[in-house]
Parts: structure tokens; sequence; C-alpha cells
């Protein structure tokens, strides 16, 4: 089976953020941090080049294609920030609608800035995905 190509690394999370050039995107990494921190009692980990992630669980889907993948992350995008919530948002429909200014895919949310959302919901949201996902795989680390 072929490898993820992103996976959990040692690259170092700080130095990673340090690289975002524009100050306000680098203040509110650093505010997203502290919350999926809190979130999730786990420590940021680099996945790939380019996300933080925070925890891990083994899924396997009914193809048979299985791997390791982060609880919650997100990733500093040169467009906008890019805040993962696993299993995707038909149990967030009450969260979404009080979020604020947000775009969404199947399962990121793209903020241009924290400013633009309630954090308090944003937090409810990801407690309730990380909940979600830890659920269906309890075998967590």
């Amino acid at each position: 089976m072929a490898q993820l190509k992103t996976a959990q690394n040692d690259q170092d999370v700080i130095a990673f953020i340090n690289t975002v050039d524009n100050e306000r995107k680098k203040a509110d990494c650093l505010q997203i941090m502290k919350m999926m921190q809190e979130i999730t009692d786990k420590d940021p980990m680099m996945w790939g080049n380019s996300i933080v992630g925070y925890g891990s669980y083994h899924y396997k889907y009914k193809s048979g294609r299985e791997g390791e993948w982060f609880l919650t992350g997100f990733s500093p995008r040169k467009q906008s920030l890019t805040i993962y919530v696993m299993g995707g948002f038909s149990y967030h429909t009450e969260q979404l609608e009080k979020l604020g200014k947000y775009k969404q895919s199947k399962g990121c949310l793209y903020i241009n800035k924290l400013d633009d959302i309630d954090e308090e919901v944003l937090r409810v949201l990801l407690q309730n995905s990380v909940r979600i996902i830890q659920e269906a795989h309890p075998a967590q680390d």
C-alpha cells in the first residue's frame, strides 16, 4: 500500500509558524494552536510540510484503504487559514450558522482571520468534531 505523503513527522512546529510572513496570520496561528491543544490535550505535530495536527486516529475505509490522521489541525495557506474538521460538517449546522465569515469544503473551514469569526463558536465546533472522531475511533493515542 502506498504511503500517505501527509504523514506525521518531527519538523519543528514553531519554526514552521515563524515562516508565515503575515504577522496577523502568524498571531492567529498561535491562537489556534493554543485552542486546539486545549481541546485535544495533545501537543502540536507537523503533518507533511504545512499542516499542524493534534493527536491521531487510525481509519479504515470499506475499500480496505487505511492510515493514520490527525484529530484536528490547521494550515496557514497563502489565501486563508485552513482549519481541518474531521468527519465533515453535517453535525455542526448550529455552530456554522453562528460562526461568522468563512468558506468551507468537505472537511475544511477557510477563514481570512480570526477576527472574522466567533472564536467560542469555533471552539465548540472543534470540541464536537474531536469528540465525534474519538467516539468513532476509540483507540486513540
